[in-house]
């Protein structure tokens, strides 16, 4: 199956009782295949962008599998946008990565799916570390960590926290579309129990950070405390000069495929590695 917009996507059942839109592109998903990619889009955004597409038609040129989904709420999946939440969109992350994403993966996460990339990682440590081994790599874009505080409510003007509260949601101007962000208060209140930046967080994988320097929605100084926050080994900061939030070029998505098949790659090698040594045995 080949990354076309056109691509007719699978669905399953969220705990929630949504129906989450699923593609895999490029191999079947099968654990003892080689690596692939799971994609985690950003906030309000869908699985048929051009970084998830991309990826999609590099995992088929290199025989990889490429996972991405729709959170409820966005694109072909069902559900109100309004009704989300990090929580839930995270369950929903998990659901897909488990059910659907099977095998070693490297995780990329663009925007609020790079803090849901590190929330689904810590997530797995936690209660099923067989799973989190799983996760061979995380390549988080302009990562948008404890977004709905750091980058939404502290940022807000004093008006704009009073009708929230007041009103239980506001409209703030998309420069990316036509439809404007809907921030709900059980969003911003909710969020609040998945912070991770002031905790930080261990990882045994490595991790890349891209991140533009022109952008005005998650800024370079914002991703840098993610990685500031990040305990380990093989962890890395990448800043591209000129580049905004959406990492779309062709420089950038060039930069993108050519990180998440290094860690694949690795993830190969060091699997190929374990079954030689488990065969000798």
């Amino acid at each position: 199956m080949s990354a076309t917009d056109n691509v007719e996507p699978s669905f399953l059942k969220s705990e929630a009782g949504e129906d989450i839109a699923w593609i895999n592109d490029g191999a079947q998903p099968e654990a003892g295949g080689k690596c692939g990619f799971f994609w985690l889009g950003g906030f309000m955004s869908d699985m048929r962008g051009g970084k998830a597409t991309a990826l999609g038609v590099l995992a088929d040129r290199r025989s990889r599998s490429a996972v991405r989904f729709d959170y409820s709420g966005h694109g072909a999946s069902s559900g109100s946008m309004e009704d989300g939440s990090i929580g839930k969109w995270l369950a929903e992350a998990e659901q897909v990565f488990r059910e659907v994403a099977k095998g070693d993966r490297v995780i990329i996460g663009s925007s609020m799916g790079g803090w849901i990339a590190l929330l689904l990682y810590r997530k797995l440590l936690r209660e099923a570390p067989e799973e989190a081994a799983r996760i061979r790599g995380l390549v988080l874009l302009a990562p948008a960590a404890d977004m709905t505080e750091e980058l939404m409510w502290k940022a807000f003007p004093k008006e704009a926290q009073e009708a929230l509260m007041k009103d239980g949601r506001i409209e703030i101007p998309s420069e990316y579309g036509d439809q404007p962000y809907v921030i709900t208060r059980e969003l911003i209140e909710e969020g609040r129990q998945h912070l991770l930046l002031q905790e930080g967080l261990e990882v045994a994988c490595p991790v890349r950070i891209l991140q533009g320097d022109r952008d005005p929605d998650v800024p370079w100084q914002h991703a840098l405390k993610t990685f500031e926050a990040l305990k380990g080994e093989d962890v890395s900061f990448t800043l591209i000069k000129g580049a905004d939030h959406r990492l779309s070029d062709a420089s950038s998505l060039m930069l993108l495929g050519e990180t998440a098949e290094a860690l694949c790659v690795r993830a190969d090698a060091r699997a190929s590695t374990r079954e030689q040594a488990r065969q000798m045995h």
